[in-house]
């Protein structure tokens, strides 16, 4: 039997709904770990359905560093103002805008990348790893072992959240979607940074 005091506790602590925090704690057997754990999980596989839902609302996020040496603009868009407005959604949006300024990533996905930088960098990988001697079925494993993680050190999404680097900013995002109920697109982003004769700057068409 599931106490309502349990329920209430589990509630405080993840921000879910009575009757999910129930269902979880049942599925937990009262264990509140496990059932945060469930919460996640559920929560997580809910945000993947709304992934596909037109988010055209949202904000435009302004991050200066300390100094105003560095700042960021960045867009992150939603499906509605009642959430753009939510204390949850203004804060993921500061964090990632303070992650841009201190990470500085490329481009916000993968795709967004040339297919001309993509194949110069393949390219000086191959040559590296040729100087191995290894068969060349092994340095295409090794090449792509080393894409992975040039993506990892530019990409947005696939990088390593500042603030928890057990989370990438992906996940951070999944996470996000399923506490708030809402698709969220991360859009585009410009990174300045005193003296460079350009900002980052990447524009992606994420819904």
């Amino acid at each position: 039997m599931i106490s309502a005091k349990a329920v209430k506790e589990l509630r405080e602590l993840s921000g879910a709904g009575m009757m999910d925090c129930k269902k979880a704690l049942q599925e937990a057997n009262g264990d509140t770990k496990k059932a945060m754990e469930v919460l996640r999980k559920n929560g997580i596989a809910k945000a993947q359905k709304k992934v596909g839902r037109s988010a055209s609302d949202g904000v435009i996020m302004p991050y200066i560093h300390p100094g105003s040496k560095l700042g960021v603009l960045l867009e992150i868009n939603c499906e509605t103002d009642f959430v753009a407005r939510t204390e949850g959604f203004q804060n993921f949006c500061k964090d990632v805008a303070m992650h841009i300024a201190a990470a500085s990533p490329m481009s916000v996905t993968k795709e967004e990348i040339s297919e001309e930088m993509i194949e110069s960098e393949k390219n000086i990988f191959r040559e590296q790893s040729q100087k191995s001697g290894k068969p060349d079925e092994i340095i295409e494993k090794m090449i792509e072992g080393r894409m992975k993680k040039f993506y990892q050190e530019n990409v947005l999404m696939e990088q390593s959240f500042v603030k928890n680097p057990d989370l990438s900013i992906s996940d951070l995002l999944t996470e996000t979607i399923a506490t708030l109920g809402e698709n969220i697109s991360i859009a585009r982003f410009s990174r300045f940074q005193l003296g460079e004769t350009a900002p980052k700057s990447e524009t992606t068409d994420q819904e």
